[in-house]
């Protein structure tokens, strides 16, 4: 008997599993896991868990540099389910319109309050996720109206664009790659103008991780691939379907991510957001997300990926507490029970008991809020 395809879904669990999944690995920057690599430099475990906990100095990706592509692809892949929840209510497009103006300076603003903790003054920049996602949003939204011919397209004018901008940039060397160096690129050059528009304690040179306010342009390309898959998932298919679809997307993502930096088109670098990057950590995380979608929608099994849930629905809160609450629970830990607790395992791992107890705290937190359906959203 042929599977008759499922209606639409309001909600698909899978990603709201993959958004928890982003969300803890982001909290678990507490854990300090980055610098096992330095206490144990002839353990192979250590330097792998290293290396996926950190960032990469430059080209290639880490598990780390993963984080903000998944929470950037996971808003864009929520944008059809919210459109067609706001429509089913009777909202019309000026209204959610005005809406989607309204979170994109709010993000922006948020972002750029997070970065300016103990500044002296307000610290102007606007590399921050949220920025970035701010800045493209209502792009974002519009297109969640249109084809998904034209999404895909649009998607692909972005990057190409962005890609020529830099390619045309007088390089430092030579060769294609030269162009998208540290601090010697496009985004820096228009960076050292617009960042010093703004007050600053010192005149901005350059970024110390070469991050830049431009990389949220093709962050929008990663947004724009989130809004193809929710689509996607919206349709009336089978999982079976909707499964093959998702990995066939990703193969082709992640394979012309990895042929553009062979053949030296554009390298795979997370700091600029390069076009073969966009494409790269896509595929990945919708990689993620196939898998995700195969364990809990198609074989069922959802109990365990509860605790993810609970981080994943509230996933402004918990980064809001990342920046906000990691340091003060972690005093306050050490303030009532001392260091002996966290150094049980000797001094390597004592940082990462002590971001175990605060992961706790974070995630007791969150499922308080859970269970009183409180979910701060903007």
């Amino acid at each position: 008997m042929t599977p008759h395809p499922a209606p639409p879904p309001q909600r698909v669990a899978s990603i709201d599993a993959l958004r928890g999944i982003v969300m803890t690995l982001m909290l678990a920057e507490a854990l300090h896991l980055s610098g096992l690599g330095k206490s144990f430099p002839e353990s192979g475990l250590a330097q792998f868990i290293s290396f996926h906990t950190s960032h990469v100095a430059w080209e290639g990706c880490s598990l780390h540099d993963l984080i903000q592509p998944g929470f950037s692809l996971l808003v864009g892949a929520a944008v059809p389910f919210s459109i067609a929840s706001r429509r089913a209510r009777g909202q019309t497009f000026p209204l959610m319109f005005a809406h989607a103006i309204w979170r994109s300076l709010v993000l922006i603003f948020l972002g750029i309050f997070l970065r300016s903790l103990n500044r002296p003054i307000t610290n102007f920049t606007f590399e921050d996720t949220l920025t970035q996602i701010g800045l493209g949003y209502p792009f974002l939204f519009l297109l969640g109206w249109t084809r998904p011919r034209w999404q895909a397209l649009a998607c692909a004018l972005i990057l190409a664009a962005y890609w020529l901008a830099f390619v045309l940039y007088p390089a430092p060397g030579p060769g294609i790659f030269a162009h998208f160096q540290k601090n010697t690129n496009f985004a820096w050059a228009f960076d050292t103008w617009f960042l010093n528009l703004f007050p600053r304690e010192t005149a901005f040179t350059a970024n110390g991780g070469g991050y830049s306010t431009l990389s949220f342009i093709p962050t929008l390309g990663t947004m724009i691939i989130g809004l193809l898959a929710g689509g996607f998932l919206r349709k009336p298919k089978t999982n079976n379907d909707q499964l093959r679809g998702l990995l066939l997307a990703a193969a082709g993502l992640v394979s012309s991510a990895l042929l553009l930096q062979a053949a030296g088109v554009c390298p795979i670098v997370k700091r600029i957001w390069t076009p073969a990057f966009t494409l790269y950590s896509g595929g990945l995380v919708l990689l993620m997300l196939a898998a995700l979608f195969a364990a809990i929608e198609i074989k069922g099994w959802r109990g365990w990926a509860f605790p993810l849930l609970v981080v994943g629905s509230n996933s402004i809160a918990a980064y809001l507490m990342s920046w906000t609450m990691e340091d003060f629970f972690s005093k306050a830990l050490l303030r009532h029970f001392g260091h002996a607790p966290f150094a049980v395992l000797g001094p390597a791992f004592e940082r990462t008991l002590l971001g175990a107890a605060v992961l706790s705290i974070f995630w007791l937190i969150l499922f308080w809020l859970h269970r009183r359906k409180i979910f701060l959203k903007i």
